[in-house]
């Protein structure tokens, strides 16, 4: 038997935007909001202390008993608070959350509400239905950039724009928090407006539907707009945690749904989107496209007049990376890292970052002082999600890695053609963009040990016993889209060694400038040297200094302050380092 959430993926990846979401009270339920008819029985309670009786133990029937009426949430509001302005107040504490409240993440967006908003983003899901007061599902949406056509009373129904022309339009059958018009007692669930039940007839008749935290036992109305809709080219699937009633159990038969036992609405929604994601994942853009982009970055690179197309075009690429690279689509908190999850994020960052890490191999190749000065911006512009520290370790670390594969495709392409004016800009210019003071260079974060620390990446496959999993991951990595420019693998290697070790000894030259504290990063040139000792890039870039002196191509680029001096300290500092550093 197929898992139905993995049919359910692949049915909503395969028809993308034509699934519905029904929501019902459980999917805010982890967040703490009451439901309509609990806020209905504690104003009840409110009501009654305030005429100094007591309803308890049945408020719904003290007040029918007082007031010869089943109780009216609209009628209530207006006893206890008689102007809008005192309503607002009043509803407020049970939807919005206190300070304290926001600090126990109660009454916020759940996981729940953030994996629809991610699925939303990404364009699976155009439609939510939902039975709740609370505005968590809007509040998700906007974190992910998302406005939705909010639809909450029948002037808004008359106004909104056809559905097939939004991105989202969430439409909450039972009004908004505050708006007294919301529906609470039985006989407002019972009959919706015409126009709500064309707008529902439409979406139920022409759209999949999935549901969620709904029991359906209450909302008659909902419940029949349901059980009008006759077509069924699209499944409907329906969550439980408990057995379904008999009233939701007609609805179920009814539409034939799927059903689907659940843990949690988190659970569930978390899991339907990775799965949907990670099925994407072997839907890399089509070559095609890598190749037509730098055709194009080739054209405008070649003409002077073009400048402006050029900067357009970059900055394009980067804009999109960087909303497709947003922790709203790569969770710090989800799911835990392991080794199936691992190499999928990192595989998907990679799929991402396609398109523009081919601009950045050919432009670090071609390019001219302009061109890295372009790439050094992006490379800052790429490093703004990092400000998002709450989650897995290896998932915070891992928010560099778009960031990491490109300065190291511009650098590699750089030193493939000793283009050593744009490997030192790469080097100097970018800052981190997350640093509190805005002055430390991005390099010192861009290390591959770093981004995939030691410990994760040798749960990455075939990098369980390597000394530097992180490095080594790059090379096999980055292989194929540099072989244009350097074709034979060894080179490759032996060029990605090189620019490790100047990296190194950048890092130790400006450390040496700063501080007593001789720190430096290494590289897989470091264990390298012992097995390959003839090959060895250390020992070539010495032969180098001492050959060419100040003729030395990254000390014209402006390499260690165009010093000498300086580059056989850091040298020295490096030897030494790399001399007493144990492999394991």
């Amino acid at each position: 038997m197929i898992d139905p959430i993995l049919s359910l993926s692949f049915s909503m990846h395969s028809n993308k935007g034509v699934y519905a979401l029904l929501l019902g009270s459980g999917i805010s339920r982890a967040a703490s909001i009451p439901t309509g008819w609990e806020v209905t029985l504690d104003l009840i309670r409110k009501l009654a202390h305030v005429k100094n009786e007591n309803c308890e133990p049945d408020p719904a029937k003290w007040y029918e008993e007082t007031f010869s009426e089943e109780a009216d949430y609209s009628k209530l509001l207006n006893l206890l608070a008689k102007t809008s302005s005192e309503r607002n107040q009043l509803l407020k504490g049970y939807f919005e959350p206190t300070e304290e409240e926001r600090q126990q993440k109660l009454k916020t967006p759940t996981d729940a509400h953030r994996a629809i908003a991610n699925l939303v983003a990404k364009g699976f899901v155009k439609v939510i239905i939902t039975t709740n007061f609370d505005r968590l599902m809007e509040k998700a949406l906007e974190e992910a950039g998302i406005v939705p056509i909010v639809i909450s009373t029948t002037d808004a129904v008359h106004g909104a724009p056809p559905i097939v022309h939004a991105a989202c339009t969430l439409i909450k059958v039972h009004g908004d928090y505050l708006d007294t018009r919301s529906k609470n007692t039985p006989d407002e669930l019972a009959n919706y407006d015409d126009a709500v039940n064309s707008l529902l007839d439409r979406v139920f008749d022409e759209f999949g539907l999935i549901i969620c935290g709904w029991s359906s036992e209450w909302d008659t109305a909902l419940r029949e707009s349901i059980l009008r809709s006759k077509n069924r080219r699209f499944t409907t699937y329906w969550t439980i945690k408990d057995p379904l009633s008999e009233k939701a159990k007609e609805a179920a038969d009814f539409k034939k749904a799927e059903i689907i036992k659940i843990q949690t609405a988190d659970s569930f929604f978390t899991d339907l989107s990775e799965k949907i994601i990670a099925i994407s994942d072997f839907e890399r853009p089509h070559p095609l496209s890598a190749q037509v982009a730098v055709a194009t970055f080739k054209r405008y690179l070649a003409n002077e007049n073009d400048k402006i197309r050029l900067r357009d075009f970059v900055v394009q690429e980067t804009d999109k990376l960087f909303e497709n690279i947003s922790p709203n689509f790569y969770p710090m908190q989800n799911p835990v890292p392991d080794k199936d999850s691992i190499p999928q994020r990192l595989k998907r960052y990679e799929a991402e970052s396609e398109i523009l890490l081919a601009i950045m191999v050919t432009g670090g190749y071609w390019g001219n002082q302009r061109t890295a000065d372009l790439f050094a911006t992006s490379l800052e512009r790429l490093t703004g999600h990092n400000k998002e520290r709450n989650g897995y370790q290896a998932w915070v670390n891992f928010q560099l890695y778009p960031a990491l594969l490109l300065f190291f495709s511009a650098s590699l392409g750089a030193l493939a053609s000793d283009n050593y004016q744009m490997l030192a800009t790469l080097f100097l210019k970018p800052k981190n963009n997350y640093d509190y003071n805005g002055k430390e260079l991005l390099i010192f974060s861009l290390l591959p040990a770093n981004v995939i620390e030691q410990g994760v990446g040798r749960l990455l496959p075939n990098m369980e016993r390597r000394h530097t999993p992180g490095s080594d991951w790059l090379v096999e990595t980055l292989y194929r889209p540099l072989r244009e420019y350097i074709p034979d693998k060894n080179d490759f290697e032996d060029k990605f060694d090189k620019l490790e070790y100047l990296i190194s000894l950048f890092i130790c030259d400006q450390v040496l400038q700063t501080s007593k504290h001789h720190w430096i990063p290494s590289g897989r040139f470091g264990w390298r040297q012992q097995y390959y000792e003839n090959r060895h890039i250390a020992g070539l870039i010495e032969g180098e200094i001492e050959l060419e002196k100040e003729n030395w191509k990254p000390l014209q680029a402006g390499f260690f302050g165009g010093s000498l001096d300086r580059a056989i300290a850091a040298q020295q500092e490096t030897r030494e380092q790399l001399q007493k550093r144990q492999w394991y």
